[in-house]
């Protein structure tokens, strides 16, 4: 016991029962801790984020009420039936000059009054015999300008730009577009380009005229403000790739391009689209903000978890080396009862369950060493007798077979064959004998077959064909004797099919087995009567030779070896006969193993 301990090393007791302290009360309090932490930390941070994305909605919103304000200046232009009806007009002179003085510039003027914000209003007509009216600006930007301000030129100052080539097929009242054209982008300004139709016609809505109103970037994302959010907050209006186009920063370089790496770093992106503008509005969080209200909860959590776990472990300590010593005990006497020892003894104190079990040791332990060795002869006595039995029952069988050949070869005069026949039978049995051992060298039992083999092939001439095929290596084995004759027997007894039968034995060495094949070509068996052989049922005695010899191979090896047959009718037999691969010392340990 001792050595298979030295060989096997195994948790003590008091480990385990350690192990099942942690896992029945610290486990569960680390769960309990973690997840009433993770509950509440993900509230807040899910608090949070509802908030940002709560301020950046109204930031949206704001952005949209001043978008709404320079769609409804372009409206008060594009649903002007009385502004196209002017617009069409194509006489030159005076009427061109009455129409521009005293309704189409005042019109302009009116509009952009009703406009709360700063906007630059331009007019691109199609009617070329209406003048331009525009200023000198002299290269600055006329948003910066605190009058109101308008222009109106003539088509083809933008017919060969892209921006205009490229503006999408009208859909009365629908159509529109946020574009940052000619030099909107160097001033930071984005335009709202919108055509004038002639409503003559629902059908084919032809342009007469072309407005752009450009509002600053500025005014326009004035509410974009990072102090709503916190500190250390960037926004930014960006694109698809990531050009910005308005950034407010609340931490030093948190507006350069490190801030799309911000991800990384470990903070937070929402997003929220603008519609109508071909950006984005992105807030990036810093940690400190979605984690400044959990760090404290994480940390008591934490403390209270490792409190808890420290006194747990205190007491698991000594509950568990409490119960070990007693069991350690225990585990010495059953030591001393595998060896042998019977005369040590057990006692505790108090009355428990491990003085009740150091009771029902000692007594045990008082009569267990003559009833265990009483036992062990009784069944080695009770196996020898039934491996005997078996042994016995197959060679007047296989004698009475034999005599009867022998008479039949008297009868007709060949002494010869008569000779041969009673040399290789006396043969037969002194080595079946073989001083009375029931396992005997696979050499030997080789040897009883081809004595037996010889007898037949006496007996049946050029009719029978034999064939060993046997690899050397089994033969230092050992195995239950008399184990092939039954087989080959059986198989000229009942496996003729015409006037000659082949019969080939082999052995082989396989994963530790010793395995031995006897073939024949034969008329074969079918299944039922395969089953009748192995397994008969009350009544049936059909293959009892076969199943005497699994029988005594199962008895004395264990259940996991013995006899297989495989066959098909008119196909041949096939028998496996499986022993373990076992030395002369091997063997006989294994048979008393077995006994006991």
């Amino acid at each position: 016991m001792r050595q298979w301990r030295q060989s096997n090393p195994y948790l003590p007791f008091g480990y385990k029962l350690m192990l099942s302290f942690c896992v029945l009360i610290l486990i569960p309090v680390l769960l309990v801790g973690y997840t009433a932490n993770s509950i509440f930390v993900g509230s807040i941070r899910e608090q949070t984020r509802e908030n940002i994305r709560g301020t950046l909605e109204q930031m949206k919103d704001n952005i949209g009420y001043k978008m709404a304000e320079a769609k409804r200046v372009s409206d008060m232009l594009y649903f002007d039936y009385t502004l196209g009806d002017q617009l069409r007009h194509y006489q030159e002179g005076w009427v061109s000059y009455e129409a521009t003085t005293k309704y189409l510039l005042p019109k302009l003027r009116s509009t952009l009054e009703t406009s709360s914000g700063m906007l630059w209003l331009s007019v691109y007509l199609h009617n070329e015999t209406l003048p331009e009216v525009y200023q000198n600006y002299g290269g600055a930007d006329p948003l910066t300008l605190k009058n109101r301000l308008f222009d109106l030129y003539h088509i083809r100052r933008i017919a060969d730009k892209a921006w205009y080539r490229e503006y999408p097929q009208e859909k009365y009242g629908v159509t529109m577009r946020w574009q940052q054209v000619e030099d909107d982008a160097q001033y930071g300004r984005i335009s709202l380009l919108r055509r004038i139709v002639d409503t003559r016609n629902p059908l084919n809505l032809g342009e007469i005229g072309f407005i752009r109103i450009s509002v600053r970037l500025a005014d326009l994302f004035e509410s974009v403000d990072y102090n709503k959010i916190g500190q250390g907050t960037t926004l930014l209006v960006a694109d698809e790739e990531r050009r910005s186009v308005v950034i407010s920063a609340g931490a030093e370089g948190g507006g350069g391009a490190d801030v799309w790496r911000a991800e990384e770093a470990g903070r937070l992106y929402i997003r929220e689209e603008l519609p109508g503008l071909p950006w984005k509005l992105t807030a990036v969080i810093p940690p400190d903000i979605t984690e400044r209200d959990t760090e404290k909860v994480r940390t008591w959590t934490i403390l209270i978890c490792l409190g808890c776990i420290a006194v747990f472990l205190v007491i698991g300590y000594f509950i568990s080396r409490y119960f070990s010593r007693r069991v350690s005990k225990i585990v010495k006497v059953l030591d001393s009862f595998q060896e042998g020892e019977f005369d040590r003894r057990l006692h505790f104190k108090g009355r428990d369950e491990f003085t009740q079990i150091s009771e029902a040791l000692n007594e045990m332990g008082q009569h267990t060493g003559n009833l265990i060795q009483e036992v062990y002869l009784t069944r080695i006595q009770k196996k020898e007798a039934e491996l005997e039995s078996l042994q016995a029952q197959i060679n007047p069988h296989f004698l009475y077979n034999t005599l009867s050949s022998i008479s039949r070869l008297a009868k007709f005069g060949q002494t010869d064959k008569l000779q041969r026949m009673v040399l290789d039978l006396a043969k037969f049995y002194r080595l079946s004998l073989n001083e009375g051992r029931t396992v005997i060298p696979v050499s030997d039992e080789l040897a009883q077959a081809q004595a037996y083999m010889n007898i037949q092939q006496t007996k049946y001439e050029e009719r029978l064909r034999i064939l060993f095929d046997i690899q050397p290596e089994i033969l230092p084995y050992t195995t239950v004797k008399l184990i092939l004759q039954p087989f080959i027997e059986n198989a000229l007894e009942h496996a003729w099919c015409g006037d000659r039968i082949h019969i080939r034995i082999v052995g082989r060495l396989e994963q530790g087995n010793v395995v031995f094949k006897i073939i024949d070509d034969g008329i074969g068996m079918d299944r039922g009567l395969i089953r009748q052989v192995l397994d008969p049922v009350q009544g049936q005695h059909v293959g009892y030779g076969i199943r005497n010899v699994d029988q005594r191979i199962r008895l004395h090896y264990g259940r996991q070896y013995g006899v297989e047959i495989e066959s098909r009718p008119g196909m041949g037999t096939g028998v496996r006969i499986t022993v373990p691969a076992l030395s002369g010392d091997a063997a006989a340990r294994a048979a008393a193993g077995e006994a006991s």
